[in-house]
């Protein structure tokens, strides 16, 4: 078995889910969007080549590790000066270099990411390949670590020079070299072992990634899926967390002295422990007397790219592509809504539908509004002629969460959240079984992707997919129109 950069940066978050992946691979859950992960990184990766042209790619499909590392060597012997997946093995470490640069003066390693900054995981990732190509006696002159800028604005067209940006990590990768040789040392060390490590949860389980083993080591191993544990606790640190745990600290029933949260996680921990619902009306007043009807309740629905292919948009921001309104009139409901075309830039028709279904100066409700007020001035940014009108709409938004995100009103069924998705069932248990009951699509995730591969669908599906998109955002918006109903009965 080849050791991998992939298992060298696992073992770095953590050496027992090094452990894991090799002997017990089975526990490991597999992350959702994965496989859109893995395409975007490709799809970068391979836009990146065309900043080093005339380059010869070392196919990963066919052929063995040890051919490749064979074709790779005879490449750089014949002076090649631009290898891509350029292979080599050293001690049973496999390492792929995204791109290689081969000069006079030595080797130039260029990793490419999809992410839009330099984290130190990167760092470990180049070092282990510099200390692959060291070993091998190759003279290296530089390391590079390329990302995407997501200052850049995308233009008529796209410029990969302003869309990438580079990063010399040399220095960084060359002091690194000590902490290599130590943890290729430990991981043998632990990976010599048939018995799992006993390395107990810690911040590390989210740091760089969410590691894939939670649900065995957290759940499993721990049973911490209780919702009543200190995990759950709202607003609090993730080094705070641990401080209790360690002290065998665990649940809420085991928590002594509450005096050591603050005011709103005592209301959390105790509304679990007696089953309450926690209500102060005179603060869930205060946010409702900021309302005016007709109240305008809008939810948008986006996708992002990574590479923009659209003028005016940067990496991974994000783009409407449909939005539901609900106008309450407070005797009557009425609602409108949009839904791009596939394949196209959505944006433009979008706010000319938007500012003609919401005039100026009226009251306009989001639930975590922030979402929609940074879509807005987006928008405004792009569409100058528009400008005014979506700087008035995104003035006028109020955000529906503000009482459940004080605490204002807490149920012991939310969990410590005020995620729309956690409050709604509390609040509303039948709207829970609504979002249950929808076709094709139940959250945001699954909206953006389906409106991305709508276009490679058939005109049956999507058409079918339509109808979802737009049976669920309206539900987004309805499920706003009755927790206001909801808030609004608890004053009278």
């Amino acid at each position: 078995m080849f050791f991998s950069k992939s298992r060298y940066t696992r073992g770095t978050q953590c050496a027992k889910s090094l452990w894991l992946k090799t002997y017990k691979d089975e526990v490991l859950s597999t992350p959702e969007n994965t496989s859109d992960k893995f395409k975007t990184g490709n799809k970068v990766g391979e836009l990146a080549c065309e900043l080093f042209p005339n380059g010869v790619k070392i196919e990963f499909e066919g052929g063995s590790f040890d051919e490749k590392y064979e074709q790779t060597k005879k490449l750089l012997e014949n002076n090649q000066e631009v290898i891509y997946e350029a292979t080599f093995c050293y001690d049973g470490i496999l390492i792929m270099i995204d791109i290689l640069q081969n000069t006079k003066d030595g080797l130039i390693i260029n990793e490419v990411k999809s992410s839009t900054s330099l984290k130190d995981v990167y760092i470990d990732d180049c070092a282990l390949q510099y200390y692959v190509l060291s070993n091998l006696n190759y003279k290296i002159k530089q390391v590079n670590l390329i990302h995407l800028n997501n200052e850049y604005y995308r233009g008529d067209f796209l410029d990969i020079n302003q869309l990438f940006k580079f990063n010399d990590i040399t220095d960084k990768v060359i002091q690194n070299q000590e902490e290599v040789r130590k943890n290729l040392k430990y991981f043998e060390e632990i990976l010599s072992k048939n018995e799992e490590p006993n390395i107990d949860i810690g911040t590390h389980c989210f740091d760089p990634y969410e590691c894939d083993g939670y649900e065995y080591c957290w759940v499993k191993q721990r049973n911490l899926c209780e919702n009543e544990n200190v995990f759950n606790i709202s607003r609090l640190n993730a080094n705070k967390k641990f401080e209790p745990y360690q002290k065998n600290i665990i649940n809420f029933k085991d928590i002594k002295d509450p005096s050591i949260f603050n005011e709103n996680q005592q209301i959390q921990i105790k509304a679990s422990l007696n089953k309450e619902i926690y209500i102060n009306k005179e603060n869930i007043k205060k946010f409702l007397d900021t309302l005016t009807y007709p109240v305008y309740h809008l939810d948008f629905e986006t996708f992002m790219q990574a590479i923009p292919e659209y003028k005016g948009i940067r990496p991974y921001m994000q783009i409407p592509f449909q939005y539901s309104l609900h106008i309450d009139y407070k005797d009557k409901l009425e609602h409108k809504e949009f839904l791009s075309e596939c394949g196209i830039d959505p944006r433009y028709e979008l706010v000319r539908n938007l500012i003609n279904d919401i005039p100026k100066d009226v009251c306009v409700l989001s639930y975590n509004a922030s979402f929609e007020k940074g879509v807005i001035r987006n928008l405004a940014l792009a569409f100058p002629k528009f400008c005014e009108h979506l700087l008035n709409i995104e003035k006028n938004i109020k955000d529906l969460m503000i009482p459940f995100q004080n605490k204002d009103y807490y149920h012991y069924k939310m969990q410590g959240s005020y995620s729309i998705k956690k409050v709604l069932p509390a609040l509303i248990p039948d709207m829970e079984q609504a979002y249950k009951n929808l076709n094709l699509i139940h959250n945001g995730n699954e909206a953006m992707q389906s409106f991305e591969a709508m276009q490679n669908m058939s005109e049956n599906e999507r058409k079918s997919y339509c109808q979802a998109l737009l049976e669920y955002c309206k539900l987004d918006t309805l499920a706003m129109v009755k927790i206001l109903k909801h808030l609004e009965e608890l004053i009278k």
